[in-house]
């Protein structure tokens, strides 16, 4: 696992207003590669949480965050046929870029048997999850694997 945040943790609990930053809010990175098992999806969520919770963020925006990562590092898992994962986080202003990569090749996965509705029964929304949340989405898919970037908006 690899991490940075050259900027630090900024505490501004019981700050005075000439002790708060002055300028544009650090920019914050971070980065985690697993293998591609389904036991790296809840290990990656994790990551995320914990980074969510140093980074100071709202516990919705963590929660948003962890849900992401979750559904495109489970996508990857099981439709890429790739042999790791990697999430890479960046905090920019007030956006959330969220990154999975995986060096597989994208399977179309199999049909799902449909409800009454005619949608499937189970499974098959998580793009459509990760897109609800995002301000932007964007899935870019070549012969050298896969790569989903998310914006999120956060406070």
């Amino acid at each position: 696992m690899l991490t940075t945040d050259p900027a630090g943790p900024i505490d501004l609990a019981g700050a005075r207003p000439d002790q708060l930053p002055v300028g544009p809010a650090p920019v914050r990175t971070a980065a985690c590669i697993a293998v591609a098992t389904a036991a790296s999806v809840p290990a990656l969520r994790r990551f995320v949480r914990g980074l969510a919770t140093s980074w100071g963020l709202p516990a919705a925006d963590g929660h948003t965050l962890e849900l992401v990562v979750s559904e495109l590092a489970g996508n990857a898992v099981r439709h890429s046929g790739g042999p790791d994962v990697a999430v890479l986080v960046r905090a920019a202003g007030a956006t959330l870029t969220v990154e999975v990569r995986d060096g597989g090749r994208w399977r179309q996965p199999p049909p799902r048997p449909a409800s009454d509705g005619g949608e499937p029964a189970c499974g098959g929304r998580g793009l459509g999850l990760v897109e609800a949340y995002s301000t932007r989405c964007a899935v870019h898919a070549t012969a050298a694997g896969t790569r989903v970037v998310a914006e999120l908006p956060y406070r």
